[in-house]
């Protein structure tokens, strides 16, 4: 027997904590599990798989669906909306595909980037549509519109957010969450959060972002590593008043059980198409700076950010080679069929901070370091324009990082109000 906390806020204020008593986690969904592309998880045999009982909000349906019968309900989901059917987390069937199922009266999904089933490249628009299965309207949120408008949510009684994150401020699922939340606010429909476990939120790190680089990539003044759950941060948003004209929205969050940010979490579903296992996701916090340089970060390969390159590194210096090939996930990679020098890293250590030795490494050894960086997207990445300036004045990593240690610690300050795991 456990006990579930299910927390109301509103502006970061508690305003009941409801105590049940759980036997089990729900398993009786009527929709047989569907086998996705983003379904599979992809074996590293580099990381335990251990993991302590974790029960995702989404899995806890004994706690929420009373607050959804007899009302009309909105989903903001991706391939990580599921309901988890055995403890190993390998079976499982669709949140939005079980809802509907149980009767519940789903109006419409809301997709953020790489769409609702999860198959979309990164950065590429997500259209509108209506779901196969379901034939359930869906209603982008990546592209031209990133907001929900009021319109679009006029005939929704309560709307669910459940999407897997990893904890980076550069993926883009908490700027879907800020502006959902928004929507929520100004349309007075409540925000129910399905929490699930944040995999890189065991640590703090990175540059926090300046205001004046606020984008869709970076919209708050946080680190680049937040540790925080979706959960979590939702209450910050509300707390620090993040949202249009500083009004809160009316959350309610369904916490996972058995977790703390040092529970290790293998994220049994790939979270979007370019992190296909727990090494990607542990080195996607450093090696996404590449994203905003002119080096492939192994998009166009089946090492997803778990190798680096390019033609003009040094091939004298970097030994190992590959040539990126459009394949699932990336029409179009840098570098497309060209031969790159760099870096395999693989089999690298897991990672538990933000690491600039690739990048410093790589423009050191560029044989034409004009090709190195994309400045404009690469502020947007770092958050500051001070990143790129330092690495091409020679400063060293321990240098470096040095500078974020006063808003660091004033960040994890801030951090601790917004807690709901230890």
């Amino acid at each position: 027997m456990m006990q579930l906390k299910l927390i109301h806020f509103k502006n970061t204020v508690l305003l009941f904590v409801l105590i049940l008593i759980s036997c089990g986690n729900f398993s009786g969904s009527k929709s047989e599990s569907q086998a996705l592309p983003l379904g599979e998880r992809v074996p590293n045999s580099q990381i335990p798989k251990k993991t302590n009982s974790i029960i995702v909000g989404a899995n806890q349906t004994e706690n929420y669906l009373t607050l959804l019968n007899g009302k009309r309900v909105g989903i903001v989901a991706n391939q990580t909306s599921v309901i988890f059917k055995n403890s190993a987390q390998t079976n499982y069937t669709h949140l939005v595909d079980s809802l509907v199922a149980l009767k519940i009266d789903v109006k419409k999904v809301f997709s953020p980037e790489h769409g609702f089933r999860g198959t979309v490249d990164a950065g590429e628009l997500v259209a509108s549509g209506k779901d196969i299965k379901t034939g359930l309207p869906i209603i982008s949120l990546y592209g031209k519109n990133k907001k929900a408008s009021l319109d679009a949510v006029k005939d929704i009684d309560i709307m669910i957010f459940d999407i897997q994150d990893v904890g980076v401020r550069f993926y883009t699922y908490i700027s879907t969450l800020h502006y959902m939340m928004e929507t929520c606010a100004a349309a007075n429909i409540p925000l129910l959060i399905l929490d699930r476990p944040n995999p890189n939120g065991h640590y703090i790190d990175g540059p926090t972002l300046e205001i004046e680089n606020k984008s869709f990539l970076g919209m708050h003044p946080i680190p680049l590593v937040h540790g925080l759950t979706i959960g979590e941060f939702a209450q910050m948003l509300n707390g620090e008043k993040w949202l249009e004209n500083e009004v809160p929205c009316d959350i309610i969050i369904i916490p996972v059980k058995n977790y703390t940010h040092d529970t290790f979490y293998s994220v049994p579903i790939r979270p979007s198409p370019n992190l296909p296992n727990d090494q990607s996701i542990k080195l996607y916090p450093s090696l996404g700076l590449f994203e905003g340089t002119d080096i492939n970060a192994g998009r166009g390969t089946e090492f997803q950010f778990q190798r680096y390159g390019a033609p003009f590194l040094d091939k004298h210096v970097f030994t190992f080679s590959y040539t990126p090939k459009e394949n699932f996930g990336a029409k179009n990679p840098k570098h497309k069929d060209v031969l790159c020098y760099g870096e395999d890293l693989q089999n690298d250590q897991l990672q538990s901070e933000v690491s600039l030795k690739w990048l410093i490494k790589a423009y050191k050894n560029a044989t034409d370091k004009s090709k190195v960086f994309n400045t404009a997207n690469f502020t947007k990445h770092a958050g500051t324009a001070k990143l790129q300036q330092q690495i091409e004045a020679g400063l060293s990593e321990k240098e470096i990082k040095a500078t974020w240690q006063k808003d660091l610690e004033s960040y994890k300050k801030l951090r601790v109000n917004y807690l709901i795991y230890p």
